[in-house]
């Protein structure tokens, strides 16, 4: 009988919410072989003023919503913003969610929550209540800005994350900021990126002159398209003007704002939307991505704009830091600072073909292998498998 796995995660495309990201989705399908997961993917709503009152003062009642899905069961559940409550109405969702695996009659074999401070609670909860394991996925934009906002809930952060039994951080980053907080870990670790299906080499192809961006409209603050704007301005002032083409989809209103951000510089177009294989092809004609996000978990386009071959230009500290260290093609920047992404931009255009033969060669050496689907899948199923074996 193949393991049972009881994913916690709010990460998850729901009848509920279905424009969430879709990693958690990948990683179940490509292990769904191997084991039998099932997902409760969670959807905080606040509540209204009145009733957000009454729970202040201790006379609210948890109140869920819950929908069944292929994948399993959503639900929406009602708790304060801005972290009011925060631990006290996740471990009320633990404890929904306990009743409702006790009425089933059947214990999971692991219990994996997909991220530390939130979703982690619940799983560390549940699994205590059965005896059973559980493992964690740390997604650094949100796991490093709780912990740190967060002091007086570190002890209770520390205690979960050194006693899963698996944890599975999406960057290199987010683990080293984790464990500054919360120590080092002696349990098992092991960095999972988030896995493409553009994961197919193409050769970088040098003479392209123009950079690319590839976000969703809707997310022009997360990814710092004012300090995109800024950055050009300061090209502008040395007489540099290149193009950029955002690649994208949004609403109208969406659009028009963006394009009212970059107004001051006609090189900035807006293609839409592409389908993902034309994204790669894309990525490929051009002479670096630029992605200086603001926040980032992880960044699956800049992977892969590696396997199209194309530069990167990535956030410093976040997204995917760590993993492309002193690598001439990867070049990193401060978000907040114009210059240094102007700088970037600079070299990214200027030095083209000898970063473009620089990353042909790193190609061929077989280091993209580890962020390729076949990859990812091996590790995550052999550290799943690990998990449920050692138990809790």
């Amino acid at each position: 009988m193949k393991p049972y796995i009881l994913h916690i995660t709010g990460d998850f495309p729901d009848p509920l919410r279905a424009e969430k990201p879709g990693v958690i989705r990948s990683l179940i399908d490509l292990t769904r072989s191997d084991f039998e997961h099932e997902v409760v993917s969670i959807n905080r709503t606040s509540p209204p003023l009145l009733e957000t009152t009454k729970t202040l003062v201790g006379n609210g009642k948890l109140r869920i919503h819950s929908t069944a899905f292929n994948y399993g069961t959503a639900i929406e559940y009602l708790a304060p913003s801005h972290g009011l409550l925060h631990r006290s109405k996740l471990i009320e969702v633990a404890k929904w969610i306990t009743r409702r695996v006790s009425r089933e009659g059947r214990r999971p074999d692991l219990v994996l929550g997909h991220k530390l401070t939130i979703e982690g609670i619940i799983a560390a909860f549940v699994a205590r209540q059965f005896g059973i394991p559980y493992g964690l996925s740390i997604q650094g934009n949100t796991d490093t800005r709780i912990v740190r906002a967060r002091p007086d809930l570190r002890s209770v952060f520390r205690e979960i994350f050194h006693n899963a039994q698996i944890v599975f951080p999406f960057a290199p980053w987010a683990l080293k900021t984790i464990e500054g907080y919360l120590g080092a870990r002696s349990r098992s670790t092991h960095i999972l990126p988030c896995p493409t299906e553009l994961d197919a080499i193409q050769p970088p192809k040098p003479g392209a002159n123009g950079l690319v961006s590839v976000f969703h409209l809707r997310n022009h603050r997360l990814k710092n398209l004012k300090g995109i704007a800024q950055a050009f301005g300061v090209l502008a002032k040395r007489g540099a003007r290149p193009p950029l083409e955002i690649v994208g989809g949004g609403t109208d209103k969406e659009t028009t704002t963006c394009r009212t951000i970059v107004a001051d510089y006609p090189n900035i177009t807006f293609t839409g939307p592409l389908e993902p294989d034309q994204v790669s092809v894309r990525l490929n004609r051009s002479s670096a991505l630029l992605a200086p996000s603001n926040r980032e978990t992880f960044g699956l386009v800049f992977i892969e704009a590696l396997f199209a071959g194309a530069p990167i230009i990535y956030p410093k500290g976040r997204a995917i830091d760590g993993f492309f260290d002193d690598l001439p093609f990867a070049l990193g920047v401060e978000p907040s600072d114009p210059k240094s992404i102007a700088e970037a931009m600079a070299h990214a255009l200027e030095d083209e073909v000898k970063l473009k033969e620089h990353l042909a060669d790193w190609q061929l050496s077989g280091a993209l292998e580890p962020f390729t689907r076949e990859a990812i899948t091996k590790r995550f199923r052999t550290n799943l498998n690990a998990a449920v074996a050692n138990g809790p």
